[in-house]
């Protein structure tokens, strides 16, 4: 029987985690008898996970990534099961592994935003790390059958800095909204702990590249009786958010961390519209979900979110506050309606699933 490896430390980390739990919920509920599937997961996952299916097996990797364990403990582990096909699901993956492996990249970020805000190191530990972190971009480019990414913009982006030497091997493959929130009703919950109306509402981490400063630095001049919700996990970057806003003295933007999935739901529901401010985007699926829940869709000018929305949401230039205000003053004046129901037609975690499948098949 084929044996079939797929990275999943990552389960529950933001926007790679979504993929994976997409990923690994609907392998479990169309799975093949033909393959053995073994899923590598960190030692907290692997006691939580489960599937139903006998053919996905749970291994135990308890190798972070960006370590040292990763890139000399994982591939060993991984030769000793003797896999026909490995799935690294994200741009960092052991280079030592020297079997026939497949590669999911995301986005490029990490190789075309290089500012030194995006670490807690000091400025040469970042340098150093980001010079690494190039080598092991390419070198997943360079060594895999295929390149998975989720929209022709990033396909683009890669070959444009690498060359068209990896056109071919590209394969882009649209996610989608969550079977979290496909499985739970879209009917408005009443979440009586929370107290705030006529609220804009952005969701995500606060990496500089999200551009999360411009966004408090242009509604800080909004008209009071609205208010900003920023969600988003508790770290250093939203101690520097939270460090802003103080030092602004804005009192109707609002920091809520480490948020559940279901009062999630209720952010959604209720607010006037999403702000998305992000200079560099894979995907974009906070976007997603709002638009399932039909909330308008306020957010940059960016290549990708043009590929994705089209006119379908107020784009504003990211690095002008001045034009990200003037597009949310339009947006309270002019109250633009949009309909997204044909767009999320087409975007669906599962068809990803079964055309990831179909590319794991097509490898001999």
């Amino acid at each position: 029987m084929r044996k079939i490896g797929i990275d999943a430390r990552l389960l529950n980390q933001s926007g790679v985690g979504t993929y994976l739990q997409n990923l690994l919920f609907y392998l479990d509920k169309n799975n093949s008898s033909e393959v053995l599937y073994y899923v590598y997961l960190l030692k907290n996952d692997f006691e939580k996970l489960h599937f139903r299916s006998k053919n996905i097996i749970k291994k135990e990797a308890n190798f972070h990534w960006h370590g040292f364990s990763e890139q000399f403990s994982f591939p060993l582990t991984l030769l000793k099961d003797n896999l026909d096909l490995m799935h690294f699901t994200y741009f960092t993956f052991p280079i030592f592994y020297c079997k026939k492996f497949l590669i999911t990249i995301h986005d490029m970020t990490p190789i075309l935003f290089k500012t030194g805000r995006a670490s807690t190191k000091n400025l040469l530990i970042y340098y150093l790390k980001h010079f690494i972190f190039k080598i092991v971009f390419f070198l997943g480019l360079k060594n895999s059958v295929k390149v998975i990414v989720p929209t022709k913009t990033v396909k683009d982006q890669i070959v444009s800095y690498y060359g068209e030497k990896f056109k071919d091997k590209i394969e882009v493959i649209y996610e989608g909204v969550s079977y979290n929130l496909l499985k739970s009703s879209k009917k408005k919950i009443n979440q009586k702990e929370f107290s705030y109306k006529n609220f804009f509402l952005y969701v995500g981490n606060f990496y500089p590249h999200k551009n999360v400063e411009n966004l408090i630095e242009a509604f800080s001049y909004i008209n009071k009786k609205y208010s900003l919700i920023l969600v988003g996990t508790d770290d250093f970057f939203a101690k520097r958010i939270e460090d802003l806003i103080n030092k602004k003295n804005v009192k109707n933007i609002f920091l809520v961390k480490n948020i559940k999935k279901d009062k999630l739901k209720w952010f959604y529901q209720n607010s006037l519209a999403l702000i998305h401010p992000s200079l560099s985007e894979g995907f974009g699926l906070t976007l997603i979900e709002s638009a399932y829940y039909n909330r308008p869709i306020i957010a940059s000018d960016i290549k990708v979110f043009k590929e994705i929305w089209g006119k379908n949401y107020i784009s504003f230039n990211p690095k002008d506050p001045k034009d990200i205000r003037k597009k949310i003053e339009y947006f309270l004046e002019k109250k633009p309606k949009f309909f997204y129901k044909n767009i999320l037609k087409k975007y669906s975690f599962e068809k990803m699933t079964r055309e990831t499948l179909k590319i794991y098949h097509k490898i001999d």
